[in-house]
């Protein structure tokens, strides 16, 4: 038996039409309303004076979810903004037009059924055009938060993720999805997103997209915006998006109705691969679903190859000096990434010792018979040894920060292919434009039948690093009953890493520690390099597992600061099982600051830390929380945590003066 309650209004489509069970005849009380979702419909489904009405769920004045309401004096309320509604028709009082569709209703035997438009086929949109764009440019993975005003977007990831074109990384905090976009560039070269929506969405991303602008590194930026009609109005999250992104993005637009929304894609991700910076598209709410019919870019004869070499004169110049040179260093910057075969054949021609930036640590072994380590204030003696004996410094790929520390009054030829890197802070002796690998084989080429003043540097990288390991491991056994010393740490770190790991650091006395005592083989090692932000680790770690999975293994390390910045980010972890281990130093306490209050004649203040138990914290969130209080318990646990099938937290507990 059924009785036909309600019929649907004009406003109800016409076409095809499916009955569907809503709910039980007993699930929604006389006098109550409640949402209902059919599909992709949702529903206001209401029960008065003894019949069942379902209208739309979407108040017409603004949106308001209906089924939220309440039923007074008769009429449905809207939640938002008390508008009232018939419950079962939907027809507003007399003198008010706006309704929202009504639905027709039946109560059968098995509960309460409601007839819909059949749903058709999802319409090509803006979104899907510019996200089938940025997978043709190689996006892989997206790290981001899902919110109102970018639903349309979404949709389109959604849809993309299906197919098998991308992952979506759901984070907790925006900066994290942009730090972990922005390693995962620095890491490949190649381009990751990071999504928000408007105002604080958007605005929260920019404290990693500032690490990956001033660190070069490539990541398509993606910001929902509150519909035109609002813009410039004083909407709720209504922010000049436009203008809060100048500064930090190379390339940033406004989608706008008319453009065309798969060029304007292609340009946002070609100016990110290419100038390796940010690239930033502002995606208003109505903008993302009107249905299109553009086809999708793609990097196809948009792309050249770089391979320039450099001026044969220049190239003749710096090669003559080099072959005069009897203590030439070499100096690897994180320019050189992705380069490093011609380098190391250059050196290994000259007998030269190979020095890196802290950025570029781990780009020639610390293993290597010429390998020096880092120079600089994150460096090894080894390093810092060879630059002061040395009587030429070539450079590759290196940005002359303070924090390396090169020595200026040194003869150097610096090689790069940005000219507005040459001779960016003082004068070089000769700056030499153009690309690196295609640099250093004509180098090596114009060096291969010369006779050359310097001698073989082995043997002395070997006494160095033999004097520098026998000063480490002095140093493991010191104990002022606080916790842990750096170079313990580190030396069990360095035996129990896999030699291709990729290693992520923070900032603070953790980071000066790991470059001076972790002693590299194959690993990448990833930083804020420039912007030194504190929280970079762990968000960065899921940005590395993104790209590698779980072929390589992925290891953080942080302080408990830093990790504090993004702690509830290893719940994301947990999600999407992400294998990374954290290696968390807990001292209870900036340290590094600390240091600089005491070195800058201050009193120490405020940098004590209030800290959880940070193994039960990661245990709590379903990741493997392992604490170490004694030497003796660090390489199992460094080992139980990389065996662990996800994520794992191993929280040393350390010794704050004891670098």
């Amino acid at each position: 038996m059924s009785t036909d309650q309600n019929e649907p209004t004009e406003r109800a489509e016409d076409g095809a039409k499916e009955w569907h069970r809503v709910a039980d005849v007993a699930d929604l009380p006389e006098g109550r309303v409640k949402t209902v979702t059919v599909g992709h419909t949702s529903l206001c489904l209401s029960h008065f004076e003894g019949a069942y009405g379902a209208i739309d769920n979407a108040c017409p004045h603004q949106g308001g979810p209906l089924g939220e309401g309440s039923i007074e004096n008769g009429w449905l309320r809207c939640p938002w903004h008390g508008y009232d509604y018939h419950p079962t028709t939907g027809q507003p009082p007399e003198g008010f037009s706006d309704a929202p569709a009504c639905f027709a209703t039946e109560v059968r035997d098995d509960g309460v059924y409601v007839e819909l438009p059949t749903e058709t086929v999802r319409p090509r949109t803006v979104s899907d055009v510019m996200v089938e764009t940025m997978t043709n440019w190689g996006v892989r993975a997206v790290f981001g938060m899902v919110g109102h005003s970018n639903l349309g977007f979404a949709d389109a990831m959604r849809h993309a993720e299906e197919r098998g074109d991308l992952r979506f990384f759901g984070i907790r905090h925006e900066g994290a999805a942009a730090f972990a976009a922005g390693a995962y560039g620095k890491l490949t070269g190649e381009l990751a997103g990071c999504f928000g929506i408007a105002g604080p969405g958007s605005t929260n991303l920019m404290t990693g997209l500032y690490d990956a602008k001033v660190d070069r590194a490539p990541v398509l930026a993606i910001s929902g915006q509150v519909p035109s009609a609002s813009l410039g109005r004083g909407a709720f999250q209504d922010l000049d998006l436009a203008a809060a992104f100048a500064d930090v993005a190379g390339y940033s637009q406004t989608v706008l109705p008319g453009s065309n929304h798969a060029e304007i894609t292609t340009l946002a991700c070609k100016h990110a691969l290419l100038d390796r910076s940010v690239g930033h598209l502002i995606l208003p709410d109505e903008v993302q679903v009107e249905e299109s019919d553009q086809d999708a870019g793609g990097p196809t004869g948009r792309v050249g190859l770089s391979a320039s070499p450099p001026d044969p004169g220049v190239a003749a110049q710096a090669i003559d000096t080099i072959a005069s040179a009897e203590r030439p260093l070499i100096l690897v910057g994180n320019g050189a990434r992705h380069k490093m075969g011609p380098i190391t054949a250059l050196a290994e021609r000259l007998g030269a010792p190979v020095a890196t930036t802290f950025k570029a640590k781990g780009l020639i072994s610390d293993h290597h018979p010429l390998g020096c380590g880092v120079l600089g204030r994150s460096g090894t003696p080894i390093a810092s040894w060879f630059m002061n004996e040395s009587d030429l410094i070539v450079t590759f790929g290196v940005s002359f920060a303070n924090h390396t520390g090169v020595s200026d009054y040194k003869p150097i030829i610096q090689v790069d292919f940005d000219p507005h890197a040459l001779g960016r802070f003082h004068p070089v002796e000769l700056p030499v434009l153009g690309e690196i690998e295609a640099t250093c084989e004509a180098f090596t080429a114009g060096l291969a039948d010369r006779d050359l003043a310097g001698v073989d540097r082995r043997p002395e990288v070997a006494e160095r690093w033999s004097l520098w390991r026998d000063e480490k491991a002095s140093r493991t056994g010191d104990d002022q009953g606080n916790g842990l010393n750096a170079a313990a740490v580190f030396a069990a770190l360095g035996d129990a890493i896999p030699d291709d790991a990729v290693v992520t650091v923070d900032v603070g006395n953790n980071a000066y520690s790991l470059g001076r005592y972790l002693e590299s083989v194959d690993q990448d090692f990833l930083m804020s390099g420039y912007l030194g932000s504190i929280g970079f680790a762990f968000p960065a770690a899921m940005g590395a597992w993104a790209a590698v999975g779980d072929e390589r293994a992925v290891v953080s390390v942080s302080g408990d600061g830093g990790f504090g910045q993004y702690a509830m980010e290893i719940t994301t972890a947990v999600k999407y099982g992400m294998n990374i281990t954290h290696v968390l130093l807990n001292n209870a306490e900036l340290g590094k600051i600390s240091k600089e209050q005491r070195a800058g004649l201050f009193d120490v203040w405020q940098t004590s830390l209030h800290n959880p138990n940070f193994a039960e914290f990661a245990t709590n969130c379903g990741a493997l929380g392992l604490r170490v209080e004694s030497l003796d318990q660090l390489a199992d646990a460094l080992a139980a945590a990389l065996a662990h099938d996800g994520p794992a937290l191993v929280e040393v507990m350390s010794d704050v003066e004891l670098l």
